[in-house]
């Protein structure tokens, strides 16, 4: 005890108190320390998972100080955002979910081959044909400008440092729609939608074509021996002739189509693997034009294909493969969690 203290007990002391209690004194007590009132606290918190500190407080007439050390010491609860989705899932669509991973999972259990690593911590997983036959593609829009994230922004500063400011930019109005299909072993084919023109069954055909002749060009054999395709889950209506003549047309070219489900880009390679590390590239670019935003996208694929091709053998973890392989696993996962979204 200081000098103080203990001049100030025998001054108490030499006033006749002789006991070591805490006398009464005016104040709200600290209630909250007691099981009871714990337990209401949680109680609260589970009726209403947005309830506020202050409301808590005020219903149960204790401190604010003590139920946040109640809350968040005691009964181990954090208040977090909750995780954006892109869709509120039906009972058909989770149920397509479940349905295709477990054929995609199935195949490959059957396809099997020798082990190849994936990962630079040394993750091993097995290799196959069905995965090796893969090629998937997707469509997605490249804006002129791409605004920065608020992690790409973040800086470090010390206390006395000046606070800085981001301003609020939107995406530009001028974009370009790119459709990009790769597979484990680098990219294909960048195929860039003229402007006036949508994507209609002419125009699938016509990409699909040149994604034959890429396939020709850049994997050797690979038409002979069977691709299998993962590309486009917004299937065109029954009733009319595109489902037809795509189906014709892939048939003819030994195209296996592999089925995603709708509203899943988290089973979707282009979307969960490769499309982001794309958009934080282009984040906080300005492009003067369509052909500058094309030409850069295009030297970003390639340093892709060049580190894979110069800096891996075929068997080393590479960007590409990591993508393809983590389908499998991510089906395993969607499976596990109930058919709900993955969240990594």
């Amino acid at each position: 005890m200081s000098m103080t203290q203990v001049c100030l007990w025998c001054s108490w002391f030499k006033d006749g108190r002789t006991s070591l209690q805490g006398v009464p004194r005016s104040g709200r007590p600290n209630t909250v320390n007691n099981g009871w009132n714990t337990a209401r606290v949680d109680e609260l918190i589970k009726v209403d998972r947005r309830v506020k500190l202050k409301e808590i407080s005020l219903k149960l007439d204790i401190p604010k100080t003590n139920i946040y050390k109640t809350v968040h010491d005691k009964l181990g609860y954090r208040k977090v955002s909750a995780r954006w989705v892109p869709k509120m899932l039906s009972d058909e669509h989770k149920r397509q979910r479940v349905e295709i991973s477990q054929i995609l999972l199935h195949r490959c259990q059957h396809e099997g081959g020798e082990t190849v690593n994936v990962g630079p911590g040394g993750d091993h997983r097995a290799r196959n044909k069905l995965l090796e036959h893969l090629i998937t593609g997707d469509e997605t829009w490249l804006h002129l400008s791409t605004p920065e994230t608020k992690r790409d922004s973040m800086t470090w500063k010390h206390l006395s440092s000046p606070v800085t400011k981001k301003f609020k930019v939107q995406q530009s109005a001028t974009k370009v729609m790119a459709t990009v299909f790769w597979d484990s072993r680098g990219m294909i084919l960048l195929d860039i939608l003229p402007k006036g023109e949508s994507v209609n069954a002419d125009r699938y055909c016509e990409t699909v074509d040149r994604l034959r002749h890429a396939v020709r060009r850049k994997r050797p054999g690979l038409l002979r021996s069977g691709v299998v395709l993962q590309h486009d889950n917004a299937n065109p209506p029954p009733h009319t002739h595109t489902a037809k003549r795509r189906k014709e047309w892939l048939e003819r070219y030994r195209c296996e189509i592999i089925p995603h489900p709708a509203h899943s880009p988290d089973l979707v390679p282009s979307d969960f693997h490769l499309f982001g590390p794309l958009k934080h590239h282009l984040g906080g670019k300005k492009f003067e034009d369509e052909d500058e935003l094309i030409g850069e996208v295009r030297d970003w694929f390639s340093k892709l294909d060049a580190n894979f091709f110069t800096r891996f053998s075929k068997l080393d973890a590479n960007f590409f493969t990591q993508g393809i392989f983590s389908l499998l696993p991510r089906c395993q996962k969607s499976i596990a969690l109930h058919r709900d979204y993955i969240e990594k």
